[in-house]
């Protein structure tokens, strides 16, 4: 989950638009204007959960459950919600050692009440470097960890449907694993093995998913994280799930998600593309592109990534989750990053659909 890297971005001078891009450049075209001013005219889209062949996610912040439109277009188009940060251990774990629920409570409250699937992010995960955790004495440790992961899968069992058991463990550039306060008490191999163990023995109908990110993006980085999933299988891990965070730069080569999406289908497990975006700015000093040149690239690599994940047996369709609901909603325009002119998820700053919903939507119908 992205909330402080950015994906590394792979540049290419070959971009082949895809069919369902084709479909939906009328609709990309017409937004240039609205990309460059964001100004919009509202259109009639159907909800997106009417059609999906799988749940459709987003995630959630409490603040953002007070908001009356970002209600209305998660009721309307989405059928499941991922606490953004609100479940992890930065959130949860006091200094002294303590639990604090109230946020998750409400969320699940509010998933409960609108009648939404709630999955769970993120167990463990190598930021979580923890001042309680780095005080511990060796010989604690291991007992702790466990006790952690039992108290946020019991507290939540039968509310949630899955949970994101081990974050991001493969390095920036997939050269091997990160190192973690994890890996450094538990193995870099052993930490996985026993959160996932442990996540099954305080809830065995929960999913358990390995995720992390830039899969699609970086070639390197999707080989070793199969290597790993083949690895902790074998291990013993209960792993149910295979999840891909999907924060996809827009200038990766025609047909390289929908590789790795065979080689990830493979496995036979559940899929969960778990934080879609797919942002319209660049890291280039000069950028030559013209506003509808970037919105081309964008719809061409998210319906290819949604036509993978379609094609996937439906068993194999976990959920779709794009990783905010309106453009001002997105990580990506936060602080510094908000130029106001990126539009990386289905809504626009206004609420209105974007052709990015347009690439989404063609996939999905088929």
């Amino acid at each position: 989950m992205r909330s402080s890297s950015t994906p590394v971005p792979l540049r290419s001078t070959v971009e082949d638009l895809s069919r369902r891009a084709l479909l939906a450049a009328p609709f990309a075209l017409a937004a240039c204007d609205r990309f460059a001013s964001a100004q919009t005219a509202p259109r009639h889209v159907p909800p997106l959960k009417s059609f999906a062949p799988c749940p459709v996610g987003t995630c959630v912040m409490t603040g953002q459950i007070r908001d009356p439109q970002w209600v209305d277009l998660v009721s309307t188009h989405f059928s499941q919600l991922t606490p953004e940060w609100e479940m992890k251990m930065e959130y949860i774990l006091q200094e002294d050692g303590s639990r604090r629920w109230d946020a998750p409570d409400r969320i699940g409250a509010f998933a409960r009440d609108f009648g939404l699937r709630l999955y769970g992010t993120t167990l463990i995960w190598y930021a979580q470097d923890h001042p309680w955790f780095n005080a511990l004495p060796r010989a604690r440790f291991g007992a702790e960890y466990d006790r952690y992961i039992t108290d946020v899968v019991a507290r939540y069992r039968g509310k949630v449907v899955g949970w994101d058991t081990v974050n991001e463990p493969v390095a920036e550039d997939g050269n091997g694993l990160r190192d973690s306060v994890w890996s450094r008490n538990l193995g870099a191999d052993g930490y996985m093995v026993r959160a996932f163990q442990t996540a099954h023995a305080a809830d065995p109908d929960a999913v358990l998913f390995l995720n992390d990110y830039n899969l699609e993006n970086n070639p390197r980085k999707g080989a070793t994280y199969l290597r790993l999933v083949e690895r902790l299988l074998k291990a013993g891990a209960p792993i149910g799930g295979l999840g891909t965070q999907s924060h996809l730069d827009i200038e990766i080569p025609a047909g390289q998600t929908a590789a790795f999406f065979r080689e990830l289908a493979q496995f036979g497990l559940p899929i969960h593309v778990s934080e879609l975006d797919a942002g319209l700015r660049s890291d280039r000093r000069i950028d030559l592109r013209s506003d509808a040149e970037r919105v081309r690239q964008q719809t061409a690599r998210v319906a290819e990534l949604t036509e993978a994940f379609v094609a996937l047996p439906p068993a194999q369709r976990f959920a779709f989750t794009i990783w905010g609901v309106r453009a001002t909603d997105s990580w990506l325009r936060r602080g510094d990053k908000d130029d106001g002119k990126d539009s990386p998820v289905l809504f626009d700053d206004a609420g209105n659909a974007t052709p990015m919903f347009d690439a989404v939507a063609g996939a999905f119908r088929g």
